[in-house]
């Protein structure tokens, strides 16, 4: 087998890089939240980036290990350990069958990721082992982890090319205020200019109604459309950002709907993402406009860097 989970934390669930291909059936892509600190997870254990690994919400869980496998911690500092001996985040650790991998709750953001070598072995549903809660598909049984799973390993590794190597700082997520950048439209012409203008003047809270489907934001001052926040229903992005005729602001994160009938002022740049991920509730966010052409050349550089990642360590995705 694999892990036994003594203890399942807050919310544990199984991701992988999504499930794609099925948003025209209305399912979902799911997978992680912080794409980034799960990519970097899944390379430093020697797997493909899109991998299966587990995404911790704020507290992590208790496992036990019933095999000897290498894994790897990132994104929010979780205070891992071993049998209650601490070990470094952002590293490939070896642990042995019979031990204990524990966590504390998250500081200096929300999310942390575990990656197994080799993947986690639970049931590929259209495609993908990702859990989506709101569907009951995917991870096991479609839902968060609960005390008693077991979940296996599918092809677990005592050791790997360059393991010494296998480290890096850790990520530093913004505390308290974040800065998102946005590519206006589909429907920034509900709103007059100066209701564009007010969106990135103006900073907005990160309400405790926010989950993994969606990230909502309280505005002192809603924004007014031209008529009401109400539109024919279209297709909803990973970061779409939506504002319903209450002039509130919802972006829709990795459980989005697949479409949405409210009016879409713009689009957080993908490599922005990580950071409202890793955000907390209380949390202000300011919004920074920018062109479709710097969202792509700034995607594109954060890929080559995970390439170079990859080769340095001597492993392809």
């Amino acid at each position: 087998m694999g892990i036994i989970v003594e203890n399942p934390g807050i919310q544990t669930t199984v991701q992988d890089e999504g499930r794609f291909g099925y948003q025209q059936f209305g399912v979902s892509p799911a997978g992680p939240m912080d794409t980034q600190s799960f990519y970097i997870a899944n390379i430093l254990a020697g797997n493909r980036r899109g991998e299966s690994a587990l995404e911790i919400t704020f507290m992590g869980p208790e496992l036990k290990f019933e095999k000897d496998n290498i894994i790897a911690v990132t994104g929010a500092n979780v205070s891992p350990s071993v049998n209650g001996e601490e070990i470094p985040m952002y590293q490939a650790v070896l642990v042995h069958a019979g031990d204990t991998l524990s966590f504390g709750v998250a500081s200096g953001g929300s999310r942390a990721y575990i990656a197994f070598s080799g993947g986690l072995d639970v049931p590929v549903v259209m495609g993908s082992k990702a859990t989506l809660m709101r569907n009951k598909l995917g991870g096991v049984e479609g839902r968060k982890l609960e005390k008693g799973d077991r979940i296996g390993f599918c092809c677990p590794r005592t050791t790997l090319p360059n393991m010494e190597m296998r480290r890096m700082e850790p990520e530093v997520f913004p505390q308290g205020d974040i800065t998102l950048r946005v590519v206006t439209g589909p429907q920034d012409g509900a709103f007059t200019e100066e209701e564009v203008r007010k969106f990135f003047w103006y900073s907005a809270v990160i309400t405790n109604e926010s989950d993994r489907m969606g990230i909502r934001l309280e505005r002192e001052e809603p924004l007014k459309h031209i008529k009401d926040g109400n539109i024919l229903t279209d297709g909803v992005a990973f970061g779409s950002i939506q504002v319903p005729t209450n002039g509130q602001v919802i972006i829709m994160m990795a459980d989005r709907q697949t479409t949405g009938g409210y009016t879409k002022i713009g689009t957080v740049i993908s490599v922005d993402l990580p950071k409202l991920a890793q955000a907390q509730p209380g949390y202000k966010v300011h919004f920074v406009r920018v062109g479709i052409q710097l969202a792509q050349e700034l995607y594109l550089r954060n890929k080559k860097k995970l390439q170079n990642l990859e080769k340095k360590l001597g492993q392809r995705s």
